[in-house]
């Protein structure tokens, strides 16, 4: 990690650019949700701050993973220049492997964006913060991570077929923050049955936050550990990878 470290400063003007755009990207779609509330007041009774948490909790999520799991979203590179051959004969595991390929710090400058939203969202909101509360805020957001870094996996699981990276997979990514930084219940049933059930972002901010703000009518345990479907996600994402290891044949490069 030193080594990526000390490679990315050689050139800081431009890194210290890209953080600076990475924090600027964000703060433009949160000033869509601002603009957003200044007109209508209200979204199917979700209040501004409570929307910013769930705005915050989903970007912190992306940032981290993004940051952490950036060679899986860029395993098709890795595929196409043979280098996988090199990363199957060492004694190490394939996932931490590639995992450790690449970080992409620049991605800091989205995750300080997001946790100054967090902190505004948390000092607006009218809620008793308990202890539970502040760990189910943290389990989110940990949640948010397994998520977003096994849509890469699987993402980059495709490469063992199609070779090159198939940008369906950002319908997931990029299209599931985007449609996650906001409550599930203001979408159609279809949509948030897909994203609790199959994808589970529901469960990492939707059902917690119903915890959180007090809007949850009992069953404070079951929405307390919903964040824990993100950990559980991660699993099948693993069982396909290995599935697509064994199956991996050289591109020759």
């Amino acid at each position: 990690m030193n080594i990526l470290i000390k490679s990315q400063m050689q050139y800081r003007t431009s890194f210290w650019l890209l953080t600076l755009g990475q924090f600027l990207i964000p703060f433009s779609m949160f000033a869509g949700v601002y603009f957003l509330f200044e007109r209508f007041g209200q979204i199917k009774g979700w209040s501004f701050p409570e929307v910013a948490l769930c705005f915050s909790v989903i970007h912190m999520g992306f940032a981290i993973a993004e940051c952490f799991a950036r060679g899986f979203d860029s395993f098709s590179t890795m595929v196409v220049n043979g280098d996988f051959d090199r990363v199957l004969v060492r004694p190490r595991s394939t996932v931490i492997q590639v995992l450790g390929s690449k970080f992409e710090f620049t991605r800091f400058g989205r995750l300080v964006q997001s946790l100054l939203v967090l902190l505004w969202a948390v000092s607006q909101l009218p809620v008793e913060w308990t202890l539970l509360k502040m760990l189910t805020l943290v389990l989110m957001i940990a949640s948010g991570v397994f998520i977003f870094s096994g849509i890469f996996i699987l993402a980059a699981t495709l490469s063992f077929w199609t070779i090159q990276g198939l940008e369906v997979a950002n319908i997931f990514t990029d299209g599931g923050r985007e449609m996650a930084q906001y409550p599930l219940d203001i979408y159609k049933k279809w949509v948030s049955r897909f994203f609790t059930f199959i994808i589970p972002f529901g469960l990492v901010n939707y059902y917690p936050l119903l915890y959180i703000v007090d809007k949850n009518n009992g069953h404070d345990l079951l929405h307390m550990l919903a964040p824990l479907a993100g950990f559980l996600f991660l699993i099948p994402c693993l069982t396909i990878w290995h599935f697509g290891v064994r199956h991996y044949r050289s591109t020759g490069s």
